[in-house]
C-alpha cells in the first residue's frame, strides 16, 4: 500500500462550452475519485427539472446575490445568459486547508477570477467538442433548453472556445471514457506535485536521512 502524505487540497476546474461534456465528466469523476467534492455554486436562475437546492446549486434571488458580492463572500462570479452564478468562498477554503480537493464546473470568466485569487491552488482543464455538429447534437439531445436557447448557446460557444489557451490542459471529448481517463490522470499527477505536499515531504526526507545514516553506521 502506498505511503499517504498530508497535503493541501487543490482547486480542479473543468470548463467547456455548453454541451461539450464538462458536467457529465464532473459527475463521473465524483463517483470514482476519493477526496474530491463539488463546489456548489449560487445562482439566480430557476432550478431545472430534477435539480435540487443545495445539491446542484444554491438557488438565491438577485438581492441575496448582490449582498454576497458586496461582502466578498464569493471567490468568483459571472453573469451568463442574464443570470448570475458564483462560488461561495468559505467552504472552498475549508476543504483546501483540510487536504480535500474541490471540483469546479465553471466558465472561462470564473476560471480567470480564480486564477487571480488563488493561482497556486488552481488546476484548469478545458473540454473541447470534436466538431461543431457534435456540440449541436448534444445540446439538442439533452432537451433542457428551447430551440432559441440552443442557438444562443451555439453562438456563445465560439467565443468560449477562444479562451482554450488560458487553461493548463486541453481534452477533446470525442469519447467519454477516454476523456475521463485523461481527467483522472491529470488529477493524480497534480496531487503528487512537490509544492502541494511540501510540509509532509520535508518531514519524510528528514526521517529517511536519519534512517539511512543509522543503517550505514551499523554496517
Amino acid at each position: 500500500m502506498p505511503t499517504m502524505l498530508e497535503r493541501r487540497g487543490l482547486m480542479f476546474v473543468l470548463s467547456s462550452p455548453s454541451g461539450a461534456g464538462k458536467t457529465t465528466l464532473s459527475h463521473r469523476l465524483l463517483e470514482i475519485e476519493e477526496s474530491i467534492e463539488m463546489s456548489v455554486s449560487v445562482t439566480t436562475r430557476a432550478p431545472r427539472q430534477g435539480e435540487q437546492d443545495h445539491v446542484d446549486y444554491h438557488f438565491i434571488d438577485d438581492a441575496e446575490f448582490a449582498r454576497r458580492v458586496a461582502a466578498n463572500d464569493l471567490l468568483e462570479w459571472a453573469e451568463v445568459f442574464g443570470k448570475s452564478y458564483g462560488t461561495p468562498r468559505a467552504p472552498v477554503e475549508k476543504a483546501l486547508a483540510e487536504g480535500r480537493d474541490v471540483l469546479f464546473d465553471i466558465d472561462w470568466q470564473g476560471t480567470r477570477q480564480l486564477k487571480a485569487a488563488c493561482p497556486s491552488d488552481l488546476v484548469t482543464v478545458f473540454i473541447l467538442p470534436p466538431t461543431a455538429a457534435a456540440l449541436r447534437d448534444r445540446l439538442l439531445k439533452r432537451a433542457q433548453d428551447s430551440e432559441i436557447v440552443v442557438r444562443q448557446r451555439m453562438g456563445k460557444a465560439a467565443s468560449e472556445i477562444g479562451h482554450w489557451c488560458e487553461y493548463d490542459y486541453i481534452i477533446i471529448n470525442d469519447n467519454l471514457d477516454d476523456s475521463l481517463l485523461s481527467v483522472r490522470a491529470i488529477l493524480r499527477a497534480e496531487r503528487l506535485k512537490r509544492d502541494r505536499r511540501q510540509t509532509a515531504l520535508g518531514g519524510l526526507v528528514e526521517r529517511l536521512d536519519h534512517e539511512l545514516a543509522t543503517l550505514a553506521a551499523t554496517r
